[in-house]
């Protein structure tokens, strides 16, 4: 099902706005400060190629330790971003949830556009998997958190 999915997506727009993410990545890599953002733009430029099936979660959730991208140098970045790129991308992904909204065949593609256009406001500090993989980190910090509040109690 999954593969159905990616590849009606794919035809049916997902490709237009993939290419915009990877736009937007050759535009941050050619100013050379935005290389850190670039890599983001195509990393989540093959998610919006093909999303179905996966998800885009925190690396801290994913990890449970922070990096640099889930900090206050992440927050930065995400700032940064939102003001360069990020709220055009996910304004064309809003535009393409309306755009599938039209049709009942097209809800689960709409709802797909409006998590990618989530993440197009704040990219740095996510990563992409599985949805079977991002279901087990948040089982894992789900266990941790219970057992760190059995230690406290």
């Amino acid at each position: 099902m999954r593969a159905i999915g990616n590849f009606l997506w794919f035809i049916l727009g997902g490709v237009l706005m993939g290419l915009a993410w990877w736009f937007a990545g050759v535009l941050a890599f050619i100013t050379i400060v935005g290389i850190p953002w670039a890599k983001a733009c195509f990393v989540i430029g093959q998610f919006s190629f093909f999303p179905f099936g996966k998800e885009a979660i925190s690396r801290k959730e994913l990890h449970q330790k922070d990096d640099i991208g889930t900090g206050a140098a992440g927050l930065l970045g995400n700032i940064i971003w939102f003001i360069c790129a990020g709220v055009w991308l996910a304004i064309g992904h809003v535009c393409s949830a309306l755009a599938c909204f039209i049709t009942i065949i097209g809800f689960p593609f709409g709802i797909q556009h409006l998590k990618l256009a989530g993440i197009a406001l704040a990219p740095i500090g996510k990563t992409i998997v599985t949805k079977e993989v991002a279901e087990a980190a948040r089982k894992a910090n789900a266990q941790a958190a219970v057992a760190a509040l059995r230690r406290s109690a």
